[in-house]
């Protein structure tokens, strides 16, 4: 029997670990500079009725604009734009 990684083993390995953008607010930030910004400024962010008041409503509405613009971000791009979002103006 030979030991050590298989092929399939080691897809299984990499599928298994963590994704690489997961919650990454520079990732978030560039993302956010590159295709947000385009459409509104900050102000949207920080205004007295804001409608996202938890992370949860914040993916969901980053993920909208996603699904809107056709950015084609996946799952771990929105979180890393919401991450952002959420440190630099929500404060989640």
């Amino acid at each position: 029997m030979r030991h050590g990684l298989t092929a399939f083993g080691i897809l299984l390995f990499v599928g298994l670990g963590s994704p690489v953008h997961a919650e990454d607010p520079a990732l978030g930030e560039k993302l956010h500079q590159e295709n947000c910004v385009s459409c509104h400024g900050t102000e949207v962010y920080t205004r007295d009725d804001r409608m996202v008041d938890s992370m949860s409503s914040l993916i969901t509405q980053v993920n909208r604009c996603n699904v809107n613009l056709g950015t084609g971000w996946f799952d771990d791009e929105v979180e890393a734009v919401a991450a952002y979002l959420g440190e630099n103006y929500y404060n989640f």
